[in-house]
C-alpha cells in the first residue's frame, strides 16, 4: 500500500514538473511574442509616423499654395493626366486604393510597396489643383504598404504581415489626425465588421502612440474642435439626437451610393482612364465656377470650421458630396473620410439651426454619425468623437453612433470591407459592404 502511495506521489511530482515546464515554455513564448511586437510596433510607429508627418506637412504646403493661387483649379484636368500617367508608369493602372489594403488583410491579396510613393504623389497633386478629396485614404494606403513592406523584409508569415499592415494603418492615421485611440481601433475594426483582431491591439496601440509622438515633435498638432457648451442630457435632447442620427444614417447611405455610382458611370461611359480623369477634372472645375468659390474643393476642413461657428449653407452637405464623388470617381486620389466629416458637419449644423438644438453640438454629432455610417466602425466613430470634441458630449455621441450604425445598413465606402456578422441579429452573414 505504501509503495503504491509512493509511486503515485512520484508520478504526481513528475506530472507537476512537466506541467510547470510546459507553462513556463508557454509564458516565455508569450513574452517573446510580446517583445517582438513591441519592437516592430515602435519601428513602424517611428518610420511610418515620420512618413505620415512629412506627408501632412506637404499637404499643408500644397493647400496653402492653392489657397493663395486659386487659378490652379484651371489645371486640375491636366493634373489628372499626371496621376494616371504615374500609375501606368509603375504598372498599376487599375489601382483599387484602400480596398486593396483591406483585401490584403482578409484575403491575402498582394500589397505592393510602390503604392506608398504613388498615393503620396497623386494625393498631393489632387489637393494642389483643387480636387475634393481627403487625406486618410492616402494615410491608410501609405501606412499599409510600408507596414507590409516591413513584414516582407523581415520575412514574417502572412498572418503576422497582416498585423504589420494594421500597425502601418494605425501609425499613418494617428500621425495625420492626432487621434491615437481612434487610429489604433480603426485599423482593426474596418477590415471585417463584427470581428475584432485582438492580436493586433498592442502593436496598433504602440504604433499609433509612437506615430503621434513623432508628429508632435515636428509641430503637427491633433485635430481639435472643442465644444463651447454642452446642454444637459434630457429626454428632449435624447430624442433630438436620435432624430439627427437617423437623418445622418440616411445621408451616409446616400453618400456611399453617390460615390459608387459616380465611379460606375465614369467607367461605363469613359473607358480610357486618361479621358475619364480629364473629364472629371473638367466637371469639378465647372462646378467650382458655378458655386463661385473654393469652399468645396480640398478636404473640407473649412466647411467644418464654419459649421462649428454655426455658419452653414442649406445645400452644403449635398454639394460637398457631389464634388467628392466627381473627384474620387474620376480617378483622383485622396480619401473620403474627411469629406464625410464635412458632409456630416454641414448636415448636423443645418439640423441644429432649423430646430434650435445647439448647432455646434449638432455639428459634432453629425460628423461622428456620418463617419460611423460610411465606415461601419462604431467604436472608432465614438473614440474619434471623444478625441476631436472632448468627453462632455459622451451621451450624445454614444446614442448617435448606435443609431447610425444600426440604420446605415451594409453600405460602406470600401467594397472590400467584409460584414462578418449581421447588425440586426446574431447571425454569421460574411458579405461585402454595398
Amino acid at each position: 500500500m505504501s509503495a503504491l502511495l509512493q509511486n503515485g506521489t512520484e508520478t504526481g511530482t513528475i506530472m507537476t514538473k512537466e506541467m510547470l515546464l510546459l507553462r513556463s515554455k508557454k509564458a516565455l513564448r508569450r513574452i517573446r511574442i510580446s517583445l517582438k511586437w513591441i519592437l516592430f510596433a515602435v519601428i513602424s510607429g517611428a518610420l511610418i509616423g515620420s512618413a505620415g508627418t512629412f506627408f501632412y506637412l506637404c499637404l499643408s504646403f500644397v493647400n496653402l499654395v492653392r489657397s493663395k493661387n486659386p487659378w490652379l483649379i484651371w489645371l486640375l484636368p491636366v493634373a489628372g493626366l499626371l496621376i494616371v500617367g504615374a500609375y501606368q508608369l509603375l504598372r498599376d493602372e487599375d489601382d483599387p486604393g484602400t480596398n486593396l489594403v483591406l483585401s490584403a488583410i482578409h484575403s491575402g491579396d498582394r500589397l505592393p510597396v510602390r503604392m506608398a510613393p504613388l498615393i503620396f504623389f497623386s494625393t498631393l497633386v489632387t489637393h494642389l489643383f483643387g480636387g475634393s478629396a481627403g487625406r486618410e485614404g492616402a494615410a491608410l494606403q501609405l501606412g499599409g504598404s510600408i507596414g507590409n513592406g516591413l513584414g516582407t523584409l523581415f520575412r514574417f508569415e502572412e498572418k503576422d504581415r497582416n498585423i504589420m499592415i494594421m500597425c502601418g494603418m494605425s501609425a499613418a492615421f494617428s500621425a495625420l489626425f492626432g487621434t491615437p485611440m481612434a487610429a489604433a481601433i480603426f485599423a482593426m475594426e474596418v477590415v471585417s465588421v463584427g470581428v475584432f483582431y485582438y492580436a493586433a491591439l498592442l502593436p496598433c496601440v504602440i504604433a499609433a502612440l509612437v506615430a503621434q509622438a513623432v508628429a508632435l515633435s515636428f509641430g503637427v498638432g491633433p485635430e481639435r474642435f472643442l465644444l463651447a457648451s454642452v446642454p444637459s442630457f434630457t429626454l428632449r435632447t435624447a430624442l433630438m439626437t436620435s432624430l439627427l442620427a437617423v437623418l445622418c444614417a440616411l445621408i451616409s447611405i446616400l453618400f456611399c451610393i453617390v460615390l459608387h455610382q459616380a465611379e460606375h458611370l465614369y467607367r461605363r461611359f469613359l473607358k480610357n482612364p486618361y479621358l475619364r480623369i480629364f473629364a472629371g477634372g473638367c466637371l469639378v472645375l465647372l462646378l467650382t465656377l458655378l458655386v463661385g468659390d473654393h469652399r468645396y474643393n480640398g478636404a473640407g476642413i473649412s466647411i467644418i470650421e464654419a459649421c462649428m461657428e454655426g455658419e452653414v449653407l442649406p445645400e452644403a452637405f449635398l454639394v460637398k458630396m457631389i464634388f467628392t464623388a466627381l473627384t474620387i470617381g474620376a480617378g483622383y486620389k485622396g480619401g473620403e473620410i474627411v469629406p464625410s466629416f464635412a458632409v456630416g458637419a454641414s448636415a448636423g449644423c443645418l439640423f441644429g439651426s432649423l430646430t434650435g438644438f445647439s448647432p455646434q453640438l449638432s455639428t459634432a454629432i453629425g460628423m461622428g454619425a456620418v463617419f460611423c455610417g460610411v465606415t461601419n466602425c462604431p467604436l472608432t466613430a465614438l473614440l474619434i468623437s471623444f478625441e476631436m470634441f472632448g468627453y462632455e458630449g459622451m451621451p450624445y455621441f454614444l446614442l448617435a453612433v448606435a443609431f447610425s450604425n444600426l440604420l446605415s445598413g451594409y453600405f460602406g465606402l470600401y467594397h472590400s470591407q467584409k460584414i462578418i456578422y449581421s447588425k440586426y441579429r446574431m447571425n454569421y452573414i460574411n458579405r461585402k459592404a454595398e
